[in-house]
């Protein structure tokens, strides 16, 4: 399961800059968010973050805590916005700086 989910990360990367540069002449712009991990309910249902796993994620990352779900979505609203108009082919990595 592991090796899936990493080829499907990998893939997303290369592929957001193959189309940044096909795009890029039409003013079409491609970014990628790699989130750390996020608190969404969708990891709560699954069960996946018990205390203890909760635990160890903190205490490595360096700005603390998990990720919330409004944390992703500024970032995507500024890539969506003019701010970001110089801005292709890259990946924000948002994740508290855990690596």
């Amino acid at each position: 399961m592991t090796a899936v989910y990493t080829g499907t990360k990998s893939a997303v990367d290369a592929i957001t800059g193959v189309l940044a540069r096909e795009l890029g002449p039409r003013k079409i712009r491609v970014n990628a968010i790699n989130p750390g991990v996020v608190m969404t309910e969708g990891l709560r249902t699954a069960g996946w973050v018990t205390p203890e796993v909760e635990q160890l994620v903190v205490s490595q990352t360096p700005l603390g805590g998990l990720g919330q779900p409004d944390d992703i979505a500024s970032i995507a609203v500024f890539l969506a916005s003019d701010d970001a108009r110089r801005l292709t082919g890259e990946h924000i990595v948002a994740s508290g700086g855990l690596r």
